[in-house]
């Protein structure tokens, strides 16, 4: 009996030990005052779709009507469209395309771009609402639901994302994220060029005889339908803005630009119309509807 008490005795005492020895460790690795900040959730889309085969064959006929009067082969190659010279094509992504006929020049072009956060803490989806939200205030727009400061909130986390990609990475990576940064953070500038008449790099300005406003019966009263403004039902977020201007001193070239965010992607979408005949202004209805129905389409391939 005096063995068997001792037995259990020293047994009792090893499982003492080591269920101390437990609590010990555990508390050792333990670490008070520290919360782990759980990573903001990715942007739903990881790719961009290859921009010049976006747009069906159809559409493009509609709005290029100048093309149909080439041939097949030159209008086989109109409708290929020219793709936009980009540093990442996982970033950014763009086309171009344009048709001439003697009464007047079209031009369609469209711009990718899928949004990043550098920062941990900021989603994909809140970093492209800022840089979006941007992109709406340069043109002089502003949704409902923008803060006052969002404008702001969006260059001081572009600046701080430049900074970080500073010290980050092969120079190789930095060239890519930092010009990718630089395309989000200036609204005014594009990585991407957009068709942009002959003439008009250096004379374009507001035409004068309208103050660059939409009139619907000619009598320079403005349509306050057709003026730059925010819509509703487009992705996430969207706008319009719409410009008359002057090609050196002779023709008049309206440029009409859809642009909306679904996700963690703005897509730009520019339609462009530039008749020969100087007293020919360009009908901003009718380019604002087919530059709308094409981003509605847009909408549509990456909700597929």
């Amino acid at each position: 009996m005096a063995f068997v008490t001792g037995t259990a005795l020293l047994a009792a005492l090893v499982v003492g030990c080591s269920a101390d020895s437990g609590t010990d460790g555990s508390a050792a690795d333990s670490k008070p005052g520290e919360e782990t900040v759980a990573a903001a959730a990715p942007g739903k889309y990881r790719t961009l779709p290859e921009p010049c085969r976006t747009v069906e064959t159809s559409t493009l006929k509609d709005l290029l009507p100048g093309a149909a009067e080439l041939t097949e082969e030159q209008q086989q190659k109109v409708y290929e469209g020219t793709a936009s010279v980009t540093y990442d094509t996982d970033r950014r992504v763009g086309c171009s395309w344009k048709s001439e006929d003697p009464s007047s020049s079209h031009t369609l072009f469209i711009d990718f771009e899928r949004v990043v956060s550098y920062d941990p803490a900021v989603s994909d989806d809140d970093r492209a609402r800022e840089v979006y939200t941007k992109k709406e205030t340069a043109a002089g727009l502003s949704s409902p639901s923008a803060t006052p400061d969002a404008a702001k909130s969006a260059e001081n986390t572009v600046d701080k994302e430049k900074g970080a990609e500073k010290g980050a990475g092969k120079d190789a990576g930095k060239k890519q994220t930092s010009a990718a940064s630089d395309d989000a953070s200036d609204p005014t500038s594009h990585a991407l060029s957009g068709p942009t008449p002959e003439d008009d790099s250096t004379d374009a300005a507001t035409d004068p005889s309208t103050g660059g406003e939409n009139t619907d019966d000619g009598t320079g009263t403005p349509d306050e339908s057709l003026q730059p403004r925010v819509l509703d039902d487009l992705g996430d977020s969207a706008f319009l803005d719409d410009l008359l201007t002057r090609a050196g001193s002779t023709a008049q070239h309206r440029t009409v630009k859809v642009v909306f965010r679904t996700s963690n992607v703005i897509v730009t979408v520019e339609y462009a119309d530039q008749p020969t005949v100087s007293t020919v202004v360009p009908d901003s209805k009718e380019l604002q509807e087919k530059a709308q129905a094409l981003a509605r389409k847009l909408v549509e391939k990456f909700s597929e």
